[in-house]
């Protein structure tokens, strides 16, 4: 891709970001959700291969829908309510509409089809943008307008997501749809705290980017987009293999890890809101989420020689680790003591 239309597409990106997450307005936010979109599009469709132009299509389709869906859920409001504020969400089919319209850009179940299609298509560093910043301009809509959101259709969202997120993630042998299903699964927790705790949703989201950008740095520089291969990638950087198994742990919400810090307070809030019976269920369907990344570190760090697979040994690499690689992965291990910490900040 030519260097100078990757920086265009970069830099369109940040801004389209930068004008939804700091909008009061429905247009102005409509706008740089717009801008986000067609600037994502040329970096999922850089690679000249048909699924790389068929995850593209899927991409703008389902977002196009979605900026319908919510423009029109805005509209719906002004027009009703006679106001265009974000926070000042207050007709029941707006609030419906735009519940429907985020989790479609998301990837909520059920508008969860596009995703794990989309990632396939896509190359490690896009799957990255789509998987952690792309989500970040919805998450901040559903934070501004949570006192307005439907409670229970929320949580059946949430339910659905977690549910589904850990089911299909089972059976996945690609890396790229493992981590897509594993992002499905993690907006459940982050939809089910939603009305209680908006800032609880937002620390989620951070601590779920901080975790997932440090697995997709180790799966590129490993180059590994198969279980088969992260099988033999151990042999490339062994110490960073070790590290990419204390990391998925982390993204399972294994003590005494970063990734406990999210699902630890989630469900101490829900338990003090007196929903039981939606920790108790949410917590359990996370045992799902833990099978597939235990699998996943199990292949790259247990089925060593000498087994029954035949395959070819990877040379050891000199390619030197990446810095954001070492930044994002010792965040994603060792902030659990910061714990108090991070609850004042946040």
């Amino acid at each position: 891709m030519n260097p100078q239309a990757k920086l265009i597409s970069t830099m369109s990106l940040l801004l389209g970001t930068s004008i939804t997450i700091s909008s009061n307005h429905w247009m102005t936010a409509w706008i740089g959700l717009e801008i986000n979109t067609l600037a994502i599009l040329p970096l999922i469709s850089k690679n000249h291969h048909p699924r790389a132009i068929e995850a593209s299509t899927k991409y703008f389709l389902t977002q196009a829908t979605a900026s319908t869906l919510l423009l029109f859920a805005s509209m719906t409001n002004a027009w009703l309510s006679g106001q265009w504020d974000i926070t000042q969400l207050t007709h029941p089919m707006s609030c419906m509409l735009l519940t429907i319209a985020i989790s479609i850009k998301l990837g909520l179940v059920p508008f969860h089809f596009w995703f794990p299609e989309v990632l396939q298509g896509s190359t490690m560093t896009t799957c990255l943008l789509l998987a952690t910043v792309m989500k970040f301009p919805p998450i901040t809509l559903f934070y501004l307008t949570s006192p307005s959101l439907n409670p229970t259709l929320l949580t059946l969202l949430a339910i659905a997501s977690a549910a589904l997120g850990g089911w299909m993630g089972l059976n996945q042998t690609q890396t790229r749809k493992v981590l897509a299903f594993s992002s499905i699964a993690h907006l459940g927790w982050m939809a089910i705290i939603l009305n209680y705790d908006p800032n609880l949703t937002l620390m989620t989201f951070y601590l779920y980017t901080m975790t997932t950008s440090a697995i997709f740095f180790i799966l590129n520089t490993t180059n590994t987009l198969k279980l088969s291969t992260v099988m033999t990638s151990w042999t490339k950087i062994p110490s960073l293999t070790t590290i990419f198994m204390l990391t998925l742990l982390s993204l399972a919400g294994l003590p005494p890890l970063t990734g406990f810090l999210p699902k630890w307070l989630i469900i101490q809030e829900l338990t003090k809101q007196e929903l039981t019976a939606t920790a108790t269920a949410i917590a359990l369907l996370s045992l799902l989420g833990l099978f597939f990344y235990l699998r996943l570190a199990y292949c790259a760090t247990i089925t060593l020689p000498p087994n029954f697979t035949n395959y070819m040994k990877q040379w050891q690499t000199n390619k030197p680790t990446n810095s954001l690689t070492s930044f994002f992965t010792t965040l994603s291990i060792m902030l659990l003591p910061l714990s108090p910490m991070i609850l004042t900040i946040s």
